[in-house]
């Protein structure tokens, strides 16, 4: 998969429509709206038997300053640059623009290879469209419906022999690897860490403009991301690889997310909807807050959200270069935190600052400490050991005179820990003595912070044998005179 398109054009031409055809799902968020993607979107793209990789790029704009616009027009020029083919859209049925004469002699001083697609071409208004642009200088234009799914087949023509070149030259670049495989012990079954080819899934949220995507730019090392003063610049929830010091990781860019009561356009509901996506498909989330105005009733919320959903969970404190009292604050913090997240007791707290980098170091120590507690796994024997302490220092209570049972405990499940207890009477078991078991677990198994569920199953006290029918004993049958049959 070494070959990589971009697909560029004007603003509401089809382009991320495109990219989820191509990519087969709904990564990108679509609407009438002009303007919805901002950010350069990956994906891996298939077409009939060719692989490649398709990035999704916000819409042309013929602004160049510092604006939103211009800073969305360099985001895209980065992208011409770094492909190997563009797929310039057009569409078909509004004709060829002045702007879209603009961006085709860009591209044809930027990119090596162009393509050129007529979108929205199906039916006969768009025949016009079609022909016009064969005026912009780039070939050929495909007729394509990305709605429809017409013109694949033109698209995979065109990009076949460009993958088969881009293949070759990958394979005479390649350094010689040694493919052979070592041998592991039998019987050993080594832990399981993040890998390249399985990373480490790390979903960054928060409220708008806490810093999230300088925060992810200054982990890459590069502006890959939309960053700006103005809130809410970021739509989709956009996923990058990342190399982190020797940890691989896919971190998850979201959209801010404020209360409900607010979000009130379809296209917020829809970006907000992305991230809550990421949340669910993560497996750390790193709730990162802004130091001036932390712990805020919709922060708590996400947090709540993340640990409902089971995830491992790393609270960051952004722009702390900020903070002039440091120790002082960090105390407050650290109470408020305790105070109105219970829920999440003992969950790391990380203070950093996105712009300057500082404390990026502890915040990887902490995602992968919460993953690897997020990932525990506890004996049987252990458990239940520790259970008939947590029974003798507090007995369960006692309902209508008899006392509940809690016979045994084991872990039935990891990510998170899921564990579970046989008794008596679950159904009378109170609330308060689960969280006691479950408090008990976090602090005597060193499991601070990530969300542990316990559940409690019915065990009866019936003997197995009372409802069975007693057999004769064979030695008997002879002195009473009865066969087989009559026993």
């Amino acid at each position: 998969m070494s070959l990589t398109l971009a697909i560029v054009g004007r603003p509401n031409v089809g382009k991320s429509t495109l990219f989820n055809r191509l990519v087969g799902k709904r990564l990108a968020l679509v609407d009438d709206q002009p303007g919805v993607t901002r950010d350069l979107r990956e994906g891996d793209a298939r077409l009939g038997d060719l692989r490649f990789t398709v990035i999704d790029t916000a819409g042309l704009e013929e602004a160049t300053d510092e604006s939103l616009q211009g800073r969305m027009r360099k985001l895209t020029e980065r992208a011409v640059e770094m492909a190997d083919v563009c797929l310039f859209v057009v569409d078909a049925r509004t004709g060829i623009t002045p702007t879209d004469e603009v961006f085709a002699e860009i591209l044809r001083r930027k990119s090596a290879r162009v393509i050129l697609a007529a979108n929205k071409a199906e039916g006969r208004a768009a025949d016009a469209g079609v022909i016009e642009a064969y005026g912009l200088g780039l070939g050929e234009p495909i007729r394509m419906s990305a709605e429809h799914g017409e013109g694949l087949s033109e698209l995979l023509a065109e990009l076949q022999p460009l993958a088969d070149a881009a293949d070759a030259r990958a394979a005479e670049t390649a350094p010689e690897t040694d493919v052979s495989v070592p041998e592991e012990p039998e019987n050993e079954a080594p832990d399981w860490h993040p890998t390249p080819e399985r990373p480490l899934q790390v979903a960054v949220v928060g409220r708008p403009n806490a810093g999230k995507s300088t925060l992810i730019n200054r982990l890459l090392g590069e502006e890959r991301l939309l960053t700006g003063p103005e809130a809410g610049i970021t739509r989709d929830a956009i996923s990058l690889p990342l190399d982190w010091d020797g940890l691989p990781v896919r971190i998850f860019d979201t959209a801010g997310m404020r209360k409900r009561a607010k979000v009130q356009e379809k296209l917020e509901k829809l970006s907000v909807s992305d991230g809550l996506r990421a949340v669910k498909f993560a497996e750390v989330v790193v709730v990162l807050l802004d130091a001036e105005i932390p712990f805020e009733t919709q922060d708590l919320r996400i947090a709540d959200l993340a640990e409902r959903e089971g995830r491992a969970v790393v609270v960051a404190v952004n722009k702390w270069d900020l903070e002039a009292d440091k120790n002082g604050r960090i105390r407050e913090l650290r109470e408020s935190f305790e105070r109105l997240l219970p829920q999440l007791r003992g969950a790391p707290l990380v203070t950093v600052s996105a712009r300057t980098g500082r404390g990026l170091d502890r915040l990887r120590k902490a995602v992968e400490d919460a993953h690897a507690v997020w990932n525990r796994r506890i004996s049987t024997a252990k458990l239940n050991q520790w259970l008939s302490a947590m029974i003798e220092a507090h007995p369960p209570p006692a309902p209508g005179g008899r006392r509940i049972r809690l016979r045994y405990i084991t872990q039935a499940k990891t990510r998170p820990p899921g564990f579970v207890v046989m008794c008596s009477h679950p159904d009378k078991l109170p609330e308060s003595y689960s969280r006691y078991l479950v408090n008990g677990l976090r602090e005597d198994f060193a499991m601070p912070g990530t969300p542990i569920r316990l559940w409690f199953r019915s065990q009866s006290d019936q003997n197995p044998y009372k409802n069975r029918k007693k057999s004769t004993p064979s030695r008997l049958r002879k002195h009473l005179g009865k066969g087989p049959a009559d026993s």
